[in-house]
């Protein structure tokens, strides 16, 4: 019974954020600001992980993949789907659950227990939509940019693994990255990438907004945002997996 609890108070929070903004012009500033917050502060590690994941799947997949009748270019094409359908936008999806997650449930749950969402709602303001539509409009603004960046510095770690190595020769290496190139799988990651961060913004701030107690509390309520993010990521991405490339 505590699932269907949940489900529908997450249900009945969403249509509060999901309402008309008051005023509009307050709103787009906290937009950029969010945008800031979750989306800048974010790239330096989105980046390091990107470039060391493509190195790591070019060398794993060079090694594994050491046959006479597999052309050489097989492993920049492997490296290339990989990266692009499911490291980039679900590794960094769940990367973001920890970073991003644990932060909005934080922020929100200590605005909860020090009673300045009480102080909002006595002045008549939607709580819920100014404290959580801005972190959701962000993230899905920001999000499929720093997917497209991972791709791009992911294929970009298998290149420098490539050269530094010698696992594979550039040019087949190259080759590889180009074969068959089609554009829906960006469209398909971007899809995923959306939805997950919507799930991401919306989980930890719901998570945060109805904690109650003190500051352990709050921990608890950071900890539950990364766990069920990470779970509703991983099985939405069956889901979507399975309606958008079945």
């Amino acid at each position: 019974m505590q699932l269907f609890y949940h489900i529908g108070r997450y249900l009945m929070l969403l249509r509060v954020i999901l309402q008309r903004p008051e005023k509009a012009a307050i709103y787009r500033r906290q937009i950029v600001i969010e945008m800031d917050k979750l989306g800048l502060e974010s790239l330096g590690i989105v980046a390091i992980i990107s470039v060391f994941m493509g190195a790591v799947l070019t060398i794993q997949t060079a090694f594994n993949t050491d046959h006479p009748l597999l052309p050489m270019y097989a492993i920049g094409f492997a490296t290339r789907q990989a990266i692009i359908l499911e490291f980039s936008p679900t590794m960094i999806a769940l990367i973001l659950a920890g970073k991003v997650g644990s932060r909005i449930s934080s922020e929100i749950g200590t605005m909860r227990v020090t009673e300045q969402i009480d102080a909002l709602e006595i002045m008549g303001i939607n709580a819920a939509g100014f404290l959580i539509l801005p972190k959701v409009v962000a993230a899905v603004i920001v999000n499929p940019i720093l997917v497209v960046i991972s791709m791009f510095l992911g294929i970009m770690g298998g290149y420098m693994a490539s050269a530094i190595t010698n696992v594979v020769p550039l040019s087949h290496y190259m080759y590889g990255i180009l074969f068959e190139f089609a554009q829906y799988d960006i469209l398909y990651a971007l899809i995923k990438t959306i939805v997950f961060a919507f799930i991401i913004t919306t989980v930890s701030g719901y998570f945060g907004f109805y904690t109650r107690g003190g500051a352990l509390e709050v921990g608890q309520s950071s900890t539950k945002a990364v766990v069920f993010s990470s779970i509703y990521i991983i099985l939405f991405n069956l889901i979507l997996t399975q309606i958008l490339l079945a």
